[in-house]
């Protein structure tokens, strides 16, 4: 076969087993199910030692997954094939149990001055269940910790968002935050507020980078493919 017929395939070949090293050091921006469940964290207007967090699942197998895992569900509601039976009422046997309620409060947990917040579980509706968080004394940062289904599997992540709009992954490299939530001076990693953007930027640049180099590198030896190409099926003058 012609060595301009074997050359591209190289290419493609080099830069597919490229991608595949990178890919398993790229975070994933997701829990493994789908859409990522949601953390929204508002501080109590009437009340600075008080914060309110919401929960909301991505799905709702995941309130199936979970009451098995809770023992409120049978086990035969995950199937075989890893399917999972999801019924209307799931979400009602969760909500008005005790080892839900003890699950929540488990896996967040919001701490002050290295003390430990009081959580009481409200009800849920389909927005979420919310928790609120009374703590010894008026809020300024508060380390908030979620670990939200991870004990279901690890690969979980729960994309928290807070005052002014500020967000951050909760998951495998970092299950705890510091929140800016009342008068306060800001955390020295946030350097007037802004870390938690500046971080979100910098791991995202981090994940997307290499795979830009990768990108460009290709489209660069595809034009150089190209022009040989043209070179040869040129008649000579």
């Amino acid at each position: 076969m012609p060595e301009t017929a074997r050359w591209p395939r190289r290419v493609v070949m080099s830069a597919a087993a490229t991608l595949a090293l990178l890919a398993p050091a790229v975070p994933a921006a997701a829990h493994p199910y789908g859409y990522p469940q949601t953390v929204t964290i508002t501080p109590d207007t009437a009340r600075p030692d008080v914060v309110h967090l919401r929960w909301k699942p991505g799905g709702v197998d995941e309130l199936t997954l979970l009451g098995v895992r809770l023992g409120l569900l049978p086990q035969d509601r995950v199937l075989l094939d890893g399917a999972v039976d999801t019924r209307e009422k799931d979400a009602t046997i969760l909500a008005g149990s005790k080892p839900f309620a003890d699950y929540l409060r488990t896996q967040m947990t919001v701490s002050s001055d290295g003390h430990a917040c009081a959580g009481v579980v409200g009800k849920a509706s389909d927005s979420g269940v919310d928790v609120d968080y009374t703590c010894p004394g008026p809020l300024g940062v508060a380390r908030i910790e979620i670990r939200m289904l991870t004990d279901l599997d690890p690969a979980y992540r729960t994309v928290a968002t807070g005052p002014e709009g500020k967000r951050q992954v909760y998951g495998p490299d970092e299950y705890s935050h510091d929140w800016l939530l009342g008068d306060a001076p800001p955390p020295a990693a946030a350097d007037s507020g802004t870390g938690h953007d500046r971080g979100a930027a910098q791991r995202a640049a981090l994940a997307v980078g290499p795979l830009l180099l990768v990108a460009a590198a290709v489209s660069i030896l595809r034009r150089q493919v190209r022009r040989r190409r043209v070179t040869r099926v040129r008649p000579s003058s």
